[in-house]
């Protein structure tokens, strides 16, 4: 990075905190912690995707109106990215912690109030609340994990995150499919996620530590150490502890003054921050428009309620080995080139799903293949663009730079495209074929114009990188 940084995220002492936490061996610890944001991230899934059931589920009972069930398509999407903008304002000036604890106790409380919704405008109004927290919470594990796991392993958690993601998206449509038919299915379908505020957040807060690079870039350099020493010891004692003499001069220990915000589009930062949003922004359009408008546009298209459940069901539980093999290829090929394969692998899944309808006789196997390549491929590509995305940014912008990453790509990627798409879900010619237009063409960005970022914390250069 440019002079600018080169006294926080860079420094010396900051580097020799980073090596000691990648020396760490993965023990039970670090898998405790993974454990458990691969819970929060089901909970999230859970509470925020379940738009596209509650499209099917909620429609009838509440005797919802077309221009309802549009904005009930983009309402906790849209809040997603407000409450994203907002939490990205006061990341790195709160803790990572604080901030997804906020997130998830707003989530999952809003939650719990949907089965006593009286109509469409309640419903409506719980899904914009429950967005706003969760533009707090979606964003929030990846900079935790970051800087709290071994370099090393760090797609191990992104492996477990985004399949404990990819469970709840399978789970979602099985559970609407078993309740349809029942005048209150969306209510029971609710409930699970709801109760999660019970016992969630309270893990969230007692479980998971907070960032000693945070505290470091602070200025609180023994806080910092205490808190490695205490992975250290958890993880079994396997290393030696760190010093505070080992960081070398960490004096003046007064807290140091982050980065503006508009850092983030300074010289030396703005390629990176525009190239992370992009590869984010390609994937996640197809993630929102088969999450959201799937079950809608098969059921526009003629198939049954039942059946459109099943099929998004089954695109999500492929997505949950893609995921798993996603995590384990892009520390063997590369950030970029698993972003890129996840992209073009799933062309020929997406052309089968558009071109079912032209084959009456196969059309049910050609959707079921279609859904299953789409799934292991593009739906699993979160596992690299969002540690990719994360890993644009040195420590002081980290928590601002992520987080305001995923909430202007969802503007376009989680609002704008399925509010454009929604009139269109019975066309699979331009359903399909929009999505297959944005997948190819988002194939090639990072590789073309991002670099290599694997291990990459503290500064993203435009000569080698230097491990964190």
């Amino acid at each position: 990075m440019r002079a600018a940084f080169a006294g926080g995220s860079g420094s010396a002492a900051s580097r020799t905190l980073g090596r000691k936490l990648d020396s760490i061996p993965l023990g039970r610890y670090h898998l405790m912690i993974i454990a458990v944001l691969g819970l929060v991230g089901f909970v999230d899934g859970y509470d925020l995707v379940m738009t596209g059931s509650l499209l099917l589920l909620a429609k009838v009972p509440l005797h919802m109106t077309e221009p309802q069930i549009r904005y009930l398509a983009i309402a906790s999407t849209s809040m997603i990215c407000v409450g994203g903008f907002a939490a990205s304002a006061i990341s790195d000036h709160f803790s990572r912690k604080t901030i997804m604890v906020i997130g998830v106790a707003a989530t999952t409380f809003f939650t719990l109030l949907i089965p006593l919704v009286q109509n469409a405008d309640q419903l409506i109004v719980l899904r914009l609340l429950t967005g706003f927290g969760g533009g707090f919470a979606v964003s929030a594990p990846f900079p935790i994990a970051a800087e709290l796991m071994p370099a090393q392993h760090r797609r191990t958690f992104s492996a477990v995150y985004e399949v404990s993601l990819a469970a709840a998206f399978t789970v979602l449509p099985l559970v609407g499919a078993l309740l349809a038919g029942n005048p209150d299915s969306f209510r029971w379908m609710a409930l699970p996620g709801g109760l999660a505020f019970l016992v969630i957040p309270a893990m969230v807060y007692f479980l998971i530590p907070e960032s000693p690079r945070w505290h470091l870039r602070r200025g609180e350099a023994q806080v910092a150490v205490d808190i490695v020493n205490r992975i250290i010891r958890r993880a079994g004692s396997r290393v030696a502890p760190l010093t505070l003499a080992t960081l070398g001069d960490t004096t003046p220990t007064t807290r140091e003054a982050l980065p503006p915000y508009r850092a983030l589009f300074g010289p030396g930062q703005l390629r990176w921050t525009v190239i992370g949003i992009s590869s984010y922004v390609f994937a996640s359009c197809a993630f929102f428009l088969t999450s959201v408008l799937l079950p809608k546009a098969l059921v526009d298209q003629g198939g049954a309620v039942a059946l459109s459940m099943g099929v998004a069901s089954l695109a999500f539980a492929a997505s949950i080995p893609g995921k798993a093999f996603t995590g384990f290829l892009m520390e063997i090929i590369g950030r970029r080139w698993t972003i890129t394969y996840a992209m073009v692998g799933s062309l020929p899944g997406l052309t089968l799903m558009m071109m079912a309808h032209q084959v009456p006789d196969y059309a049910r196997i050609l959707m079921v293949v279609g859904a299953l390549i789409t799934g292991f491929t593009v739906l699993s590509a979160a596992t690299a663009s969002r540690v990719y995305l994360s890993e644009q940014f040195p420590t002081g912008l980290r928590g601002r730079g992520h987080i305001f990453g995923e909430a202007a790509g969802r503007v376009f990627s989680g609002v704008a495209a399925p509010f454009l798409m929604a009139p269109f879900t019975a066309s699979p010619t331009i359903f399909f074929g929009t999505i297959a237009v944005i997948v190819a063409t988002g194939a090639f960005v990072p590789l073309l114009l991002g670099r290599e970022t694997i291990g990459q914390l503290e500064l993203v250069t435009e000569t080698a990188p230097e491990t964190a």
